[in-house]
């Protein structure tokens, strides 16, 4: 079975939005609130992809607060948690989930990150190597260390496959990619892969697992948070 064009595709959605709407107001159900803070290593690349997701979502359980900080690892996990309780004073409301996003590359606090983050109740959405390893699980099953670069390669090739992409180059700001993943790509099969990966390695040596990634538990809590409520 073919990819479904583009339109059918959207039809779908709002298809299925005006359902979920009309579900609330038969059930006459109030809207609850689940707060997020993501807090990305890079400044465009991730919180693009995130707000895009969110912004997809139409969902009104979601009150959700993305940043990128341009800075990695230790130091941003330390600063999530600032931001955290900067905004919490502020808002006079507490986040119920607070998420840090980054990538291992070559900073040599990766688990050290990751254990901090544990420690202070954060939740780590890493990449090793890079976040494009979340795009291209889209694609493919990728269990081989490769480098950042081998990664751009292998999305671009995957993607210029289909029809309309042929000439595609990869801009890690680009705000269209969650968009292209939703169109071409298969997030069911990029959420099986990325947990595959994962029971893969047994340690707690995060650093030597290469390739794996976490993207996809908070991309799961993001698409159905009303779980958090329960």
């Amino acid at each position: 079975m073919g990819q479904l064009p583009k339109y059918k595709i959207e039809e779908l959605k709002r298809l299925k939005r005006e359902a979920k709407a009309a579900k609330k107001r038969k059930e006459n159900i109030r809207p609850k609130i689940v707060r997020f803070l993501i807090v990305c290593e890079g400044k465009r690349t991730e919180p693009n992809y995130f707000k895009a997701l969110i912004k997809n979502q139409y969902s009104d359980v979601i009150e959700e607060e993305v940043r990128g900080e341009g800075r990695s690892t230790c130091a941003l996990v330390k600063r999530t948690q600032e931001i955290k309780q900067e905004l919490e004073e502020k808002r006079f409301n507490k986040f119920d989930r607070v998420w840090v996003v980054f990538d291992k590359d070559d900073f040599k606090d990766f688990n050290e990150a990751i254990e901090l983050a544990q420690n202070k109740s954060i939740q780590s959405a890493w990449s090793n190597e890079a976040f494009e390893l979340w795009y291209l699980l889209h694609f493919q099953y990728l269990d081989t260390a490769i480098d950042r670069k081998a990664y751009i390669e292998k999305l671009q090739n995957e993607i210029r496959k289909h029809e309309g992409y042929e000439n595609f180059i990869y801009k890690k700001n680009d705000p269209e990619i969650y968009k292209i993943l939703q169109q071409i790509g298969n997030e069911n099969d990029a959420k099986n892969y990325a947990e595959k990966l994962r029971r893969y390695f047994k340690d707690k040596d995060y650093k030597t697992h290469k390739p794996c990634t976490t993207v996809d538990l908070l991309v799961n809590e993001l698409e159905n948070p009303e779980k958090l409520l329960k």
